[in-house]
């Protein structure tokens, strides 16, 4: 990994654990993190009660792939997915977690998906 590379991961890293300080999942309202690579996009539902995921989708999965979408359209099919998934596990409401990324994107894409889906915050 190049210098530059090393440095804005470890940027993201330092703003995420900042950003962990102040934001915390419970049972009754448990963390939506978001994880961004320059191809994927990953959401997971976390209790971090009990150190425990509820629900979770990617775009690595086949549902999504097939579909052929990718950047944004991929981020709102993995947002509706995993608001589908935190429904149906009993998920009403949620913190979300940006991960140290910008609020911009993709990342808003998941998080407006999964509103559509059901999900408040």
């Amino acid at each position: 990994m190049g210098d530059s590379a090393k440095h804005k991961r470890e940027g993201r890293i330092r703003r995420h654990n900042r950003l962990r300080r102040k934001i915390r999942g419970s049972s009754e309202r448990p963390r939506l993190a978001v994880f961004r690579s320059n191809r994927n996009i990953t959401a997971q539902i976390i209790d971090d009660d009990k150190g425990h995921t509820v629900a979770s989708a990617s775009s690595l999965e086949a549902e999504v792939r097939s579909s052929g979408v990718k950047g944004v359209e991929a981020a709102e099919k993995v947002g509706q997915l995993v608001g589908e998934r935190a429904k149906a596990a009993g998920v009403e409401t949620i913190v979300f977690d940006r991960g140290g990324l910008k609020y911009h994107g993709r990342v808003a894409a998941v998080a407006n998906a999964a509103r559509e889906a059901g999900l408040e915050f």
